[in-house]
């Protein structure tokens, strides 16, 4: 008998029956069991509870929280995750293609896809307010997207959507200032240089359809990183021209990633970041305080997906 588990945050997901009717409709003899995250645990207790009861597919259903939560604790192992979203963001459903129009078609989605193997990516922050390892499953980030959280107004959220990230972006970009970063890719010398935004992906699509990380893919074995050091005015629009038609829009129809002046691109396998002030911090759209310095890291194909 198939063992599914179900990894729900309660408040995103409140019934069971639509999930087991979903998932009767194509496995009619599964066992489906339900763990409930809690305000103290977003999903990776749980997560372990479905891996202890012999669960070989867990579905995180929430947002994002829930679901890096249960990605952390399933990689390595031959459990697969699918994806219930639930959230404002849904980034990593959205960046594997699960439909987000409701649970039975997340679910017939899930059970109907071939396994895959992606990537996970790790920051182990060495001196900032949440220091330790922390696993990323789309992107982490300082400067822009991580100020864009720290402004925006979570009642809004709740009413609008990822509409409410557009009120804050105003707000985030005024209050953004270029700091002195040495970045070190894959142990080479450091480069030196002024940013106010460093983005490092293991996809490359936020909310909106907007691909900050066109070369992203999620089971590359690589990280993808955007840096972008507007400094006034005319970098601003530069860097939104860049960002969504030459490496948005455009890419659509063949063209090649841009890098100018005040937007520029790159990949590896590990990236060592040395801030001249500490910054706010995100990981998969969470707010993870302020970091001065960290290194990233892949751990390629570590998790197993139905998607």
């Amino acid at each position: 008998m198939t063992k599914i588990g179900v990894v729900r945050n309660p408040v995103k997901l409140e019934s069971e029956e639509e999930v087991r009717a979903a998932v009767g409709e194509h496995l009619p003899d599964a066992e489906v069991r339900f763990f409930d995250t809690t305000e103290d645990d977003p999903g990776r207790g749980m997560a372990q509870q479905a891996l202890d009861a012999g669960c070989e597919l867990v579905f995180a259903a929430g947002g994002d929280g829930t679901v890096r939560a249960v990605a952390e604790v399933l990689a390595g192992t031959s459990a697969a995750l699918g994806i219930l979203p639930h959230g404002t963001g849904n980034l990593l459903a959205r960046n594997l293609g699960v439909p987000l129009d409701g649970t039975a078609s997340a679910v017939a989605h899930a059970l109907s896809a071939e396994p895959r193997r992606i990537d996970v990516g790790t920051i182990e922050v060495t001196d900032g307010d949440d220091p330790g390892e922390h696993v990323f499953v789309v992107m982490a980030g300082l400067g822009l997207d991580a100020r864009m959280l720290e402004e925006t107004d979570d009642e809004l959220k709740a009413k609008a959507g990822w509409l409410a990230y557009v009120k804050a972006l105003g707000a985030a970009a005024a209050g953004t200032e270029l700091v002195p970063v040495e970045l070190s890719l894959d142990g080479e010398p450091a480069d030196h240089a002024r940013i106010h935004t460093l983005m490092i992906g293991n996809c490359g699509t936020i909310q909106g359809g907007i691909t900050l990380l066109p070369d992203a893919a999620p089971d590359d074995g690589q990280l993808d990183l955007l840096l972008i050091s507007a400094d006034g005015v005319a970098d601003w629009f530069e860097t939104v021209r860049t960002v969504v038609w030459d490496n948005g829009l455009r890419r659509l129809f063949g063209g090649e990633t841009t890098s100018t002046d005040v937007v520029r691109h790159a990949s590896a396998r590990t990236v060592a970041v040395e801030l001249g002030a500490a910054q706010p911090f995100q990981i998969d759209g969470e707010e993870r305080g302020r970091v001065r310095s960290f290194t990233a890291g892949v751990r390629e194909g570590a998790l197993l997906v139905r998607a």
